[in-house]
């Protein structure tokens, strides 16, 4: 029997569903004390006392500053600016300035309020706006963090030649990641034994790396376990450091174990969210219609620390020109510092921002030259031999062309489009249709895979059961699933034979991030050959056949570990002869594969109250071979849900560089009367490449839907729609300016 290809039950379905699964919270250890961060009320300034004012005992409390730091005072990301505690520089509303562990948490919030901060304040910076202006410039060069270059061909000279100039700009908005499960760890640390952390939590190992300057310490004393995960969208790839690091600290000078748990006020306000970002694009097109210069500057908000900025600004800016071609591509971006928390990962980090942009302007160069926005689309799309604004030359087939029909085919698209124009006449519910046609690269960007050169593992038990070794963590997505059915056809066993070990740093190798729609691609594919170099080795020791059952395989695994040993298969990442990146021009093969698809929304749009709902979606995609096709619908249906949030809903209300409506009663998100029947369809083209012939899939969903349902509401409404989130307020003062 194979597994690959049928929906396998979750591995982690039944201890969820009998509300075994033991989350951070449900854990408890004895002596434990509880935690909580003290923030700075203000934006920027710097701190000049901390001031215990009276109301609780406080040699009660355990009380931490950044002078009380072992090691070194920053969190190691990428660069080393973040500090765990400030130490005299306050850079944005809510950095963390104290910490407190008390056995009695109500006794916290006591004292929260007890704590007084002598601020000496500093003009702040709230916007990109004001970033570029450089003034003041509260960072580095220029106020910015990072910057890339792309340039190909000779757009200044295309732009002189072209039949015609078209130029636009277009706004993204930050989005709360809002998992259902806030972040929560419990920390024990002491100079004899080390460091231990239990969380909520993607990268372990980028815990780890964070924790081991921060007490000083050698890496075999820095253990940590991921505990179950109640979601993360990017959103637990970064931060928990922080938030471990902080737990750890109070432990460290309390000799306890020490919990803390974010409430959902902390979590939104404190925590990362997508970066904002505003794109320019100008595009020149000849007598044919066809692209033959783009000049893209695409800027992002950073927030006050760098964190993942310069990796969201890569994957933004080698998506800036979408799935089309031309042969004069010049691409800017660049990430700026304000004084916001910082900004960090989010699903699909950086291409959710740059493909809204060109979807959106391909949308209106549609309109301006009065084409067809399907035709006008199938005649610049990027075809096998070309080169993507990356530098990237499509190797691979590429199934655009049929993805887009089945879209539409699926949602009647054309006939909607005419009829819609006619009942809308009479009607004050405008009823649209509209496309976004776009890719998502899978893994790391460039040489990053190589870098990481993960490793993964498979070992046999005395019981002839098989264990996968890996850092990568189940957050919902399925990975523990996928997983055992890539192995167990790998192995020729079933299932049920298969468990996934949880992620502890201290018994699974590093793997690398559960990020960038890597997992079932690139350690889904190592998960496979280890299980194949297990095999091998039982072969070798003539204790299997290369054709047997199952229960031939069990009795090998057993004979093998009782007379010979450990029983265990490993594979370590190595990048395919044909994937070359050129980091310094930037350029090259900037992923191994790209997922394309192509998106289709029905929208009516009340312009008496100006509120739009979506009323049915269509999301085709081609992924390669689907792992697991009720796993795979459902992590389109949950990122197009997302995604019609990003578009129409979730605003961010900024108030002074804080999050404003950091409630959920007033952070509005869609629910599931918002959400619409989502038609979800595949097309398989398999890529060798990827675990059982897989491509990225997690993050795509979110590409799509925010340029689609924009482009719906602009044939509904016949006006041109450039920023999101599209709420009700932003449209009517738009439409109210062109009535006027």
């Amino acid at each position: 029997m194979t597994w690959v290809g049928k929906s396998a039950l979750r591995k982690e379905g039944d201890s969820k569903l009998r509300g075994q699964a033991k989350y951070i919270d449900d854990i408890s250890l004895s002596g434990m004390m509880h935690g909580i961060t003290v923030r700075s009320p203000i934006a920027r300034g710097l701190l000049k006392k901390i001031e215990y004012l009276p109301g609780v005992n406080w040699d009660e409390f355990i009380t931490v500053t950044a002078k009380d730091i072992p090691g070194n005072n920053y969190v190691a990301l990428i660069k080393k600016d973040q500090p765990y505690l400030v130490d005299e520089k306050i850079n944005h509303p809510e950095e963390p300035i104290l910490l407190l562990a008390h056995s009695n948490k109500h006794i916290l919030e006591k004292a929260r309020s007890l704590i007084k901060f002598h601020i000496e304040s500093l003009p702040p910076v709230f916007t990109l706006e004001e970033a570029i202006k450089q003034d003041p410039i509260i960072w580095g060069t220029n106020n910015t963090f990072k910057s890339y270059a792309i340039d190909r061909g000779d757009v200044e000279s295309a732009f002189k030649d072209a039949h015609i100039l078209l130029e636009g700009t277009y706004e993204t908005g930050a989005q709360e990641q809002l998992y259902i499960e806030p972040n929560g760890v419990i920390a024990i640390a002491n100079e004899k034994e080390g460091v231990t952390i239990w969380g909520s939590m993607q990268c372990p190992y980028y815990v780890h790396k964070a924790l081991v300057p921060l007490f000083n310490l050698p890496p075999e004393k820095i253990r940590v376990v991921q505990a179950e995960t109640g979601g993360g969208f990017g959103g637990k790839e970064e931060y928990p450091s922080v938030i471990s690091g902080h737990a750890a600290l109070l432990s460290w000078k309390a000799k306890r174990p020490v919990k803390i748990i974010y409430d959902r006020m902390e979590d939104m306000v404190a925590t990362t969210k997508r970066h904002p970002s505003k794109t320019r694009i100008k595009t020149a097109f000849d007598k044919n219609h066809k692209l033959i210069a783009l000049d893209i500057d695409f800027t992002i908000d950073g927030g006050a620390y760098a964190t993942l900025s310069s990796v969201v600004l890569s994957r933004g800016t080698l998506h800036a020109s979408g799935p089309y071609f031309s042969s004069n591509i010049k691409i800017r971006s660049r990430a700026l510092a304000t004084n916001t928390p910082p900004h960090g990962a989010f699903r699909g980090f950086g291409a959710p921002q740059s493909l809204f942009a060109i979807e959106k302007h391909m949308e209106f160069c549609a309109r301006e030259l009065k084409l067809d926005p399907v035709k006008f689309r199938k005649l610049n799309f990027i075809k096998h031999g070309e080169i993507l604004g990356c530098g990237q030359l499509v190797k691979e087939k590429i199934k655009l062309n049929s993805v887009v029909e089945k879209a539409l085919i699926e949602s009647d698209f054309h006939k909607k489009r005419k009829a819609f124009v006619k009942t809308n006449k009479n009607s004050p519910i405008k009823k649209g249709i509209g496309l976004a046609v776009f890719m998502h690269g899978a893994g790391f960007t460039g040489s990053g895979e190589t870098f990481l050169a993960s490793i993964a593992a498979v070992k046999a038990t005395p019981e002839g059961k098989i264990e996968i070794l890996t850092s990568n963590t189940e957050i919902g997505q399925g990975t523990n699933t996928i997983f055992s059915q890539m192995a167990a056809d790998a192995l020729n066993i079933d299932f049920s034979d298969i468990e996934v070990v949880q992620p502890d740093t201290a018994h699974v190798p590093n793997s690398g991030p559960t990020v960038a729609s890597r997992t079932c691609m690139i350690v889904g594919k190592l998960v496979e050959q280890a299980s194949k170099d297990l095999k091998q080795k039982l072969i070798s020791a003539q204790l299997l056949k290369e054709k047997y059952t199952r229960k031939e395989f069990i009795s090998a695994c057993k004979k093998y570990i009782k007379e010979i040993g450990e029983l265990k298969g490993s594979s370590q990442y190595k990048a395919p002869s044909h994937i070359v990146w050129d980091e310094q021009k930037y350029q090259g093969d900037a992923y191994g594969t790209y997922a394309w698809a192509a998106y289709v929304a029905e929208t009516s749009t009340d312009t008496r109250t100006f509120e739009t709902t979506v009323d049915k979606f269509w999301a085709v995609q081609e992924v390669g071979k689907v792992i697991n096709p009720l796993l795979a619908k459902g992590q389109i249906i949950g990122g197009v849900a997302q995604g019609i949030g990003y578009a129409l809903y979730e605003e961010v209300i900024w108030k002074e560089g804080r999050m404003a409506n950091n409630k959920m009663s007033n952070y509005i998100m869609p629910t599931t009367l918002d959400v619409p029947e989502i038609e979800v369809h595949f097309l398989e083209l398999p890529y060798s490449y990827g675990g059982g012939g897989s491509k990225g899939l997690g993050e795509l969903p979110l590409d799509g839907p925010s340029p689609a349902i924009l482009n719906a509401m602009e044939h509904a409404l016949k006006i041109t729609l450039r920023q999101i989130p599209m709420t009700p307020e932003k449209l009517m003062a738009q439409m109210e300016e062109i009535n006027k």
